[in-house]
């Protein structure tokens, strides 16, 4: 794993482009601790900091083709690398090194931009082309690896985090009202868009060509969706089999390192499927790690401990306490930048910096099984709501929602009116292609109310729901409605949020890189060519992994009733022990100073928090919202972030001067 960071057309002597790079890649030196390399022309500069996994000896960038003519550096992995390096010395290519990147820039050389399609991995790339005098971007198929993009004069400028490109001289980044309308809608901001004015991600699964004539972005891959009469299995027997195999091979691919490979076990279905897969193809001792909570309705470590016991792995857990979360906040703000809804992230954080501290770089997990194989409970509350809207005047369906979330202590209490006031929102829109994320996104909008006047009438009537809704009509009419709901979760929640925060960044805000078995693109595009009720089969979630590991996992664990994973807010924000730094965020004077919030409606909030028995999700996640984007203005708008000294700048390993 990597960082990456550059510029093309930046009319500054030599020595200004490198101290700018240098400190463009200092910023994000956490992503590559290890090494560090340019390269610099009359019109471009390419800049890496690297986490050396695979050749750690001499796989340093930027690296090129034979003949120089085209340079890359590169963040991520190409897990089928040595196949297609086989392939490429059959065609006459010959290497200098034995690292994934050297393979990439002569994928390049020989197919063009179609090379992308022949890459099983997670990746961020930028490659100069000195013959097009172009530069090239690119970005893994669901997002996995993050890659940012603005525009300064005639400059631009790209990186693997915000981060890196506000060293950049001119970069004044300024949050966006628009995307805020966004974030607290969609818990994301819809891609290309990011919190900051300006400043916005290479898509998901696309690619961008910058020259002097200016820049374009193409899309190289999107999510295969399949309407009723089109999936191509519907026997779960032949597709547990022809899964089984497809996932084997996505689990042996991501063993291969030059480093130790470990394993999340969160005691859940997913992760101990991956550990099941590893053990079967590397019986020997694996490393396992989890996160576990003092505050026992967030707690899984019972579960943790089963799983450990029963694949004999050397594991290792963490507890979190709502202390360890506020005290560890800031940082993850800063490493996400981006407004967060939930504190999720930052127990994230805290198992990273353990996997780190026990001196391993790479850890598989689990992440996107719940969005192909339908285990997230809003899949389960859209079939009900739809089963509920053909009679929705019935007493008893709607009770079927109390089975959703036990977790939640309203919910348990809840009557039938209750619960149709609260889940009965659009209950007869069915053919809305966000049907399933109506409610969710709804509530989550409530947050708007806290916004400043400023800011309301900067977004000016925006209505981030309907403009999304007008889009996705001709892309999901006429599929059903599972497909339709793990479309918005796959393409908005799963990228923008879910990876993102709980993802790359926590990991990397370690050096540690994450790898993802579910989401090797064959796993992806077999799971969406699944007849529903393989996935979701009743109200059954995983039905298709179920059945495979039935006799193979645990019985606690294969069917255990499916659990969020949450972290508390609450007890989190609303403390004495809250850190100086976030009570002064949450001042009335911070709040009047940043303008983003109303002062008097978060003083009620807090206030209610601080007084009421009865706290709801939408107040939890308003308060984080209130707070995160507190920080994020402070950290990126304020510069309050340390400043970086000559003495501090990355030392470059590798320099090439063209």
């Amino acid at each position: 794993m990597c960082g990456i960071a550059g510029f093309f057309q930046f009319n500054e002597d030599l020595g200004t482009k490198k101290h700018t790079l240098r400190k463009m890649l200092t910023r994000i030196r956490h992503r590559g601790p290890d090494q560090s390399g340019v390269y610099l022309s009359e019109k471009v500069g390419l800049g890496s900091v690297r986490l050396s996994i695979i050749d750690l000896s001499t796989g340093t960038m930027p690296l090129s083709n034979s003949d120089e003519t085209q340079w890359v550096v590169f963040n991520g992995e190409i897990f089928n690398y040595i196949e297609l390096r086989e392939e490429l010395i059959e065609k006459g290519h010959t290497f200098n090194t034995t690292s994934d990147t050297e393979v990439i820039v002569h994928l390049y050389e020989e197919y063009g931009v179609d090379f992308l399609e022949k890459l099983n991995g997670q990746f961020a790339i930028a490659i100069w082309d000195k013959n097009k005098q172009e530069l090239f971007l690119a970005r893994d198929r669901v997002g996995i690896r993050p890659l940012y993009y603005t525009e300064v004069g005639k400059s631009f400028v790209f990186g693997s985090e915000i981060k890196a490109i506000t060293e950049f001289p001119g970069v004044e980044p300024t949050i966006s009202a628009k995307a805020l309308s966004e974030y607290y809608t969609f818990w994301t901001a819809l891609s290309p868009n990011t919190a900051f004015e300006g400043i916005f991600e290479v898509p998901p699964g696309s690619y961008m060509t910058i020259n002097s004539e200016g820049h374009e972005v193409k899309t190289y891959w999107e999510l295969p969706i399949s309407k009723p009469g089109e999936y191509k299995y519907s026997d779960i027997n032949a597709a547990a089999e022809e899964f089984e195999r497809i996932f084997e091979d996505s689990v042996k691919l991501r063993l291969r390192a030059d480093v130790q490979v470990a394993a999340y076990l969160s005691g859940g279905i997913d992760s101990s499927i991956t550990t099941s897969f590893i053990k079967g193809l590397m019986p020997e001792n694996l490393r396992t790690f989890s996160i576990g909570f003092t505050e026992k309705d967030y707690d899984e470590s019972s579960f943790q401990n089963i799983a450990a016991e029963y694949f004999q792995t050397d594991h290792s857990s963490v507890m979190c306490g709502p202390q360890d979360i506020s005290e560890n906040f800031k940082d993850v703000i800063w490493h996400s930048e981006a407004p967060l809804l939930r504190t999720a992230p930052t127990p994230m954080s805290l198992l990273a910096k353990s996997v780190k501290d026990a001196n391993i770089k790479v850890v598989i997990t689990g992440e996107g099984a719940d969005e192909l194989l339908g285990g997230y409970n809003i899949f389960k509350e859209t079939k009900i709501r739809r089963f509920w809207a053909k009679d929705p005047k019935s007493k008893y369906r709607p009770l079927l929602l109390k089975k959703l979330y036990p977790y939640l202590p309203q919910m348990s209490k809840a009557t039938g009116n209750m619960l149709k006031m609260f889940f009965g929102y659009r209950l007869n829109e069915t053919n809305s292609p966000v049907y399933s994320h109506l409610l969710r996104w709804n509530n989550t909008s409530r947050i708007k109310n806290y916004l400043s006047a400023e800011n309301r009438k900067q977004i000016n009537g925006h209505d981030p729901i309907g403009d999304f809704e007008k889009k996705l009509e001709p892309k999901l009419n006429g599929h059903d409605y599972l497909t339709k709901a793990q479309w918005i979760e796959l393409n908005i929640f799963m990228s923008g949020y879910l990876l993102s925060s709980q993802g790359d960044r926590m990991g990397m805000a370690n050096s540690i890189e994450g790898r993802y078995p579910f989401l090797d693109h064959r796993v992806i595009e077999f799971c969406m060519s699944l007849a529903p009720d393989l996935k979701l089969n009743g109200l059954n979630e995983k039905y298709l992994l179920k059945k495979m590991m039935k006799g193979r996992l645990p019985e606690q664990i294969l069917n255990r009733p499916k659990q969020a994973y949450r972290a508390p807010i609450r007890s989190t924000f609303i403390s004495d022990d809250l850190p100086e730094y976030l009570k002064n965020m949450l001042s009335e004077e911070k709040i009047k100073e940043f303008g983003i919030f109303n002062p008097e409606h978060v003083s009620q909030l807090l206030n209610k928090m601080r007084t009421k028995k009865q706290v709801s999700e939408i107040d939890n996640m308003a308060v984080t919202a209130i707070l995160s984007t507190q920080t994020l203005h402070d950290l990126f708008i304020n510069r309050s972030m340390p400043e970086l000294k000559k003495e501090d700048l990355v030392q470059l390993d590798k320099e090439v001067l063209d």
